[in-house]
């Protein structure tokens, strides 16, 4: 049998002109970026920071390299201290440049050996101030990296199997895929092999270095979407089609930043050996249709929007691909709304993988490597990162879980957290971050601690990104509660580091971005209050099992805006 034959598709929408698309024949650069990277690829530039640049130092590097190509590696300048949020754009790029970097390191599908963990840890230590960040793409960053530490540190990863190469830049970034893949009795289809196929045939390919933006992916069979399928560019999801077996339904164009939007169904079925190719034809689709003259208009999300998705299929199956891709079902609504594989969850082989919590991501090397410890002790060393900024080791049998729960306890990582712990995330925020307005993983660390303290028997589960700029890092538009860092008035008019406020944000059965209001606002020394004000209106207006979500898409904006101050007196502050 076949599948049941398409619509007839409509005219295509008209091209946008002048955008710098490659198969427009824009070939000449359109701004400094583009220029940048026809002048050197970006993955250029390795030999350079390897043998170059540690002998000149930090100062000796060209601008282009440090503020262009070193992204392709995995490296960012970081903020120089003492640089407050009412100057990040104002000043130039050098005055807000520190000598330090941070270090994404690329960990596809999250996955890590204890070995590896170690390894990472060592550098962190040793080079990085003991400071480690777990992201919301499932990489471990580091900070305080000097260059001349740059080529023992990329020897020490690489000869662990891992690399740093796309990790940031105009390139195919980080892979997600579910921490429990393969493990999972549950799970549709394990996408791992897929996500490994695609690493070793692109990840590092010239032809596809040089994207418009950057272009992220989600590879998985998880019963939970707990890959986030909606806000990736392009997004394999798990379904059975009802005659060629398991395999995966496509979406593209999702991403969120300052202008977000969810991603959409092509509506085509992706047998399992066919996922690299389609990929590679998205990913070229994109190289050469992508809009390159505005960076802001650069993201596969605005050609998608523009051109609609049967345009997306069509050419990709055109121009692109070997042979069309029948129609296939769409995925099945999410098993677990909660999506992070926190806790202890039952493996298909009878043991156990275990999810725990650190403090909105931030952990350090010293920590890492007592994981690395446990992995082994009470697994089989293998561990995995999550897209909530959690940690998750496998492997380990009924008799060991409680021990493990002790054992992680004591290291202040939390296997059974509040709704408030395994609910918060943060992005790098003003500590290292040269975007960043406001100050966020210390943020969200009080948030945690005094939400805990306030409102110990809060049970409903509840999303608080926190995020330090419009950029999104920490996915605010799609949280119950989105913090948005900028500068806001106080009660005397002066501007001071706060917070625009979404609510009601959500991925899901009903996937949707937060709602927003110009009025919604509240400084950073305000923001328990708020917060606290906010969830006691919501248990007093939410209807029966009402999720925080949907009440706040419904709630009264005037009673959103006023929460904070029934908090502060119902706490005795002034």
């Amino acid at each position: 049998m076949t599948s049941p034959a398409r619509p007839a598709r409509p005219a295509s929408p008209s091209r946008p002109k002048g955008a710098g698309q490659w198969a427009l024949g824009y070939s000449e650069p359109l701004n400094a970026n583009e220029r940048m990277k026809k002048d050197q690829g970006g993955l250029e530039v390795r030999d350079r920071i390897l043998n170059l640049y540690p002998h000149t130092g930090f100062d000796g590097i060209d601008p282009q390299d440090l503020r262009g190509r070193f992204r392709w590696w995995g490296l960012y300048t970081q903020r120089r201290p003492g640089i407050e949020g009412g100057r990040t754009a104002v000043l130039e790029p050098e005055e807000l440049d520190d000598s330090y970097f941070m270090q994404r390191i690329r960990l596809d599908g999250g996955r890590m050996t204890a070995d590896q963990l170690r390894v990472i840890a060592d550098i962190s230590i040793r080079f990085g101030r003991d400071v480690a960040d777990v992201t919301d793409r499932q990489n471990i960053q580091l900070h305080w990296i000097r260059i001349e530490d740059v080529p023992a540190i990329w020897g020490a990863l690489e000869g662990a199997g891992m690399t740093t190469a796309e990790a940031c830049g105009d390139t195919p970034r980080v892979i997600l895929g579910c921490p429990l893949a393969g493990v999972d009795g549950d799970e549709v289809i394990d996408g791992s092999a897929a996500i490994d196929e695609v690493v070793e045939r692109f990840v590092g390919d010239p032809t596809l270095a040089n994207l418009p933006r950057k272009f992220k992916t989600a590879i998985s069979g998880c019963v939970d979407h707990c890959t986030l399928h909606e806000i990736n560019d392009i997004a394999f999801v798990g379904v059975v089609h009802p005659e060629l077996g398991a395999g995966y339904d496509l979406w593209v164009g999702g991403g969120l930043s300052t202008n977000p939007k969810l991603g959409v169904r092509l509506g085509a079925f992706v047998p399992p050996q066919r996922v690299s190719e389609v990929w590679h034809g998205v990913a070229s689709l994109f190289r050469d249709y992508g809009y390159r003259r505005l960076r802001t208009r650069a993201r596969l999300k605005f050609l998608v929007a523009d051109m609609g998705a049967e345009w997306v299929r069509a050419t990709l199956e055109k121009e692109y691909l070997t042979a069309p891709l029948p129609d296939g079902p769409p995925p099945a609504p999410p098993r677990n709304e909660g999506r992070d594989h926190i806790g202890v969850h039952r493996q298909r082989d009878g043991r156990n993988a275990v999810g725990f919590a650190p403090r909105a991501g931030r952990v350090s090397g010293t920590i890492l490597h007592a994981v690395a410890d446990l992995a082994d002790r009470f697994g089989q060393g293998r561990i995995r990162a999550t897209t909530t900024q959690k940690l998750v080791i496998l492997d380990v049998a009924d008799e060991a879980v409680a021990p493990l729960e002790t054992e992680l306890a004591a290291l202040d990582l939390v296997v059974r957290p509040s709704v408030f712990r395994r609910g918060t995330m943060a992005c790098t925020g003003i500590e290292f971050c040269k975007l960043a307005i406001v100050e966020t993983k210390a943020n969200a660390r009080d948030l945690i601690e005094e939400l805990e303290r306030r409102l110990p028997d809060f049970d409903e589960p509840i999303g608080i990104n926190v995020n330090g700029c419009p950029n999104a890092c920490a996915r605010f538009q799609v949280a119950d509660i989105g913090l948005k860092g900028s500068l806001v008035p106080d009660d005397a008019g002066e501007m001071v580091e706060g917070f625009q406020v979404h609510l009601g944000g959500h991925l899901g059965t009903r996937s949707r971005l937060g709602r927003k209001s110009r009025g919604l606002k509240v400084t950073a020394d305000g923001l328990l209050d708020y917060v606290v004000g906010l969830l006691e209106t919501y248990r007093g207006e939410r209807a029966d099992g009402e999720s925080f979500a949907d009440w706040a898409q419904r709630a009264d904006e005037a009673s959103l805006a006023a929460a904070g101050s029934a908090a502060r007196g119902a706490d005795g502050r002034q």
